[in-house]
């Protein structure tokens, strides 16, 4: 019975709608007057010319000292401790060291061990970062 009554008032919807002609009622084909402008969500910026990297690339890694730079997540320090075994087998006389961050989501250069990572990364040949994700 219930379900009678609803299609009984869907069917008397359709027909009021219906009657109305094609330009007016629910489904109107008429521009709306309000009309919007698509912003860019990034806004303004000063544009930046892009440069290359100010380092040259290192030939070989054997004989090199190499950081890795763990940040806070989990996973960090074990997959840069896997990553130490391997590159010290393929590199013989590679030094490795690491600078493992340990503030969530801010730069290290924002954080109190801003003079104690600037002191590491310049002792360094070449820097890998793990993220731990």
């Amino acid at each position: 019975m219930l379900r009678l009554r609803f299609l009984w008032i869907l069917g008397a919807f359709a027909a009021l709608t219906a009657a109305q002609g094609p330009s007016r009622g629910l489904f109107a084909q008429t521009p709306p007057a309000t009309q919007y402008q698509v912003l860019n969500p990034w806004a303004e910026v000063d544009p930046i010319p892009l440069r290359g990297l100010s380092a040259p690339r290192l030939d070989n890694l054997a004989g090199k000292k190499i950081g890795l730079f763990a940040n806070f997540k989990r996973a960090a320090m074990p997959i840069g401790q896997a990553l130490e075994k391997r590159l010290q087998s393929m590199y013989p006389g590679m030094e490795v060291s690491f600078f493992h961050s340990v503030e969530p989501n801010v730069l290290e250069t924002e954080t109190r061990n801003k003079d104690k990572f600037t002191v590491w990364v310049k002792a360094q040949d070449a820097v890998i970062l793990m993220v731990g994700d």
